[in-house]
């Protein structure tokens, strides 16, 4: 890539989406495409809905999210429909703080990044486009520049509304300037940018001693009192308060409960009436988004304080729990791990699954329903089907507790420990049982886990560690058997046709010499066995599978081995235990035979070619598997 030529292509493409005219021209931009003239909470939503959204089992999956959040499309659904959707509508919730309540490490602050960024590029967008009047402090809406009494006139004639006033600033060049002549007032198309404070702001708390108000509403320029003479001068005043600044846009503020109650009392009027006091001057307009994020510990501690009832009407707290689903918190470490400098060394399969099936177990609750254990329950939230549950159970479970995912192990912690082993002197590859044993020793390094929690913590990577075991047998027993696939669906066609003739009451024909003979019990029971299916129960399953068979083949689709979930279980499980005894061997003699070796060497690049392993963690996998069959 010509490094230069990219540069000299961004620096062309920004200058043609430049423009600069009079409020004349800009109002013909305006009957034109009227949607320019939208508010900041409307900008947004149409800034996720630009990214595109997809419908599944009526839910909506916003496509903007995608890229950075994991497991939180029920969060990110609602967050978009019940706030930014009906703000930018026009709905009284546009009049409130959203606040982003949940534990560390949980997406909050990724969420409004996202957001931020988000906003820059739609800005840059023909969608997004957005003007303002040319040096104008706030880069406001020209449309303030509309005389009250005209308004609602105009609104109808452009298809807009308009809401505010002109700053302080855009008042006094109005008349000092342009003599009144609003038509000639210059308008630019404006760019939103976070780095050049242009519709994007943040606000930190700091020490509240030192922390001034002007942070957020701006201050007087005490050098230009002796030129312009008063301190109500708007050219005597520096609107370069976050609340200025932001205006247009987005504002963050961040960890927003510890802030000193003065800070606060200034989002009060801009969050009803869309306005703020600054200096010596009328209530000056804005038109913004205000997000604030905090823990729940912090939250509580607010709205147990009567004095802060006032505020807490005015906010919408929507709740950001952990992700509760395996798969995507698998995402979520290989996202991090892939942005630091450790990439180079190979992660094994499985560990970060590993990882991710402890910390789901710490963040789930004990479910009242009966027959069900933390363990079915994580494989359900995580999309997997258990026996005996349906989709209602599901259902059911996920709405049992409100705080569910509150609480638990966070991200950050297991990629420490996850790093911890990555750092280690002459690593080329952790597995499983490095990270694993890597987390177990950091919970007595872990500040705020008790004793009783630990306790519940080395439970939960004991289940993680079977969950790895059965992983590992599958692994292995799929690179043994030869052509896999090709032998479960031999054995599974072997079955189907035995459980037709048995539960139609016929003979089966032997395929090589036609003799007519009874159902292979044998063959039937030895498969069923593998999951628990008893006698008595053999007759209600095999029935079970027969309904499924007509189910599929009336719906056109065809039935294979995948799909029933226990029904493949035991081929895999069948297919293990008559290969059991050649993996053991072949794993655990220290001095293979010719013919062992040449199978360890076709299992081990079975392993590497087609399931991710590297030649150091493949061996060890071997092994590992060898001495757990062994015991």
């Amino acid at each position: 890539m010509d490094i230069f030529k990219r540069i000299s292509e961004h620096r062309r493409e920004q200058e043609k989406a430049s423009w600069t005219g009079m409020f004349a021209e800009y109002i013909e931009i305006v009957k034109l495409n009227p949607s320019v003239a939208k508010t900041a909470h409307a900008r947004v939503y149409d800034m996720i809905a630009w990214h595109g959204v997809t419908e599944e089992n009526g839910k909506h999956k916003y496509k903007f999210f995608e890229q950075d959040m994991f497991g939180l499309d029920r969060t990110l659904e609602k967050l978009v429909e019940e706030y930014f959707h009906s703000a930018a509508r026009r709905l009284d919730v546009r009049k409130r703080i959203l606040l982003l309540m949940g534990p560390v490490s949980g997406g909050k602050s990724t969420i409004v990044a996202m957001l931020k960024r988000g906003l820059e590029r739609y800005s840059r967008s023909p969608e997004g486009a957005l003007y303002a009047i040319k040096g104008c402090p706030m880069h406001e809406d020209p449309l303030h520049l509309v005389p009250t009494e005209l308004r609602a006139d105009i609104e109808k004639e452009l298809g807009v509304r308009i809401e505010g006033s002109l700053c302080p600033s855009c008042q006094m060049r109005l008349k000092t300037e342009f003599g009144g002549r609003i038509e000639e007032v210059l308008v630019e198309r404006v760019f939103l940018s976070e780095e050049e404070r242009i519709g994007i702001g943040t606000f930190s708390p700091s020490d509240p001693k030192s922390q001034d108000i002007a942070d957020l509403t701006g201050s007087i320029d005490f050098s230009t009192i002796t030129e312009f003479g008063s301190e109500s001068d708007p050219r005597a005043y520096r609107f370069d308060g976050e609340l200025n600044k932001a205006n247009r846009g987005l504002m963050e503020f961040q960890e927003m409960l510890k802030c000193d109650e003065k800070f606060l009392w200034n989002l009060l009027s801009l969050t009803q009436e869309g306005n703020f006091k600054a200096g010596r001057f009328a209530l000056i307009s804005a038109d913004e988004l205000i997000v604030a994020h905090t823990n729940e510990t912090e939250y509580k501690s607010f709205i147990a304080n009567k004095k802060n009832e006032a505020l807490q009407s005015r906010m919408i707290v929507m709740p950001v729990p952990y992700n509760l689903k395996v798969s995507e918190e698998e995402k979520i470490y290989a996202k991090l791990i892939e942005q630091s400098d450790m990439k180079h060394i190979h992660i094994a399969p499985h560990a970060l699954r590993t990882a991710a099936i402890f910390s789901i177990l710490t963040r789930l609750k004990e479910t009242k329903k009966q027959g069900m254990d933390l363990l079915k329950k994580m494989k359900m939230y995580d999309g997997e089907s258990v026996e005996g549950f349906k989709e209602a159970d599901l259902k059911e479970m996920q709405n049992e507790y409100a705080e569910e995912g509150m609480s638990g192990i966070d991200p950050r912690y297991i990629i420490n420990r996850i790093s911890s082993a990555l750092i280690r002197q002459d690593v080329q590859c952790i597995n499983a049982l490095d990270v694993l044993r890597a987390i177990k020793d950091g919970l007595d390094q872990h500040p705020s886990i008790s004793k009783e929690e630990r306790e519940r913590y080395l439970n939960y990577i004991g289940v993680a560690r079977k969950e790895y075991d059965e992983l590992a047998k599958k692994e292995i027993q799929k690179a043994f058997v030869y052509s896999y696939e090709e032998s479960a669906r031999t054995l599974f066609d072997n079955y189907l046709d035995n459980v037709e003739a048995y539960c139609n009451w016929q003979k089966i024909r032997d395929p090589l010499t036609g003799e007519e003979m009874d159902p292979d019990e044998r063959l039937m029971r030895s498969i069923e066995e593998q999951i628990g299916i008893s006698e008595n129960a053999k007759k209600a399953f095999r029935e079970e599978i027969l309904i499924r068979m007509s189910t599929y083949s009336r719906k056109g689709k065809r039935f294979d081995y995948k799909s029933h979930e226990r029904l493949r279980e035991a081929i895999e499980k069948k297919l293990f235990s008559d290969l059991k005894d050649i993996v053991k061997i072949t794993t655990s003699t220290k001095t293979p035979d010719e013919n062992q070796l040449k199978k360890i060497n076709e299992v081990t690049k079975r392993l590497i070619d087609e399931h991710g392993y590297c030649p150091v963690c493949a061996n060890e996998m071997l092994r590992y598997v060898g001495s757990l069959l062994n015991r």
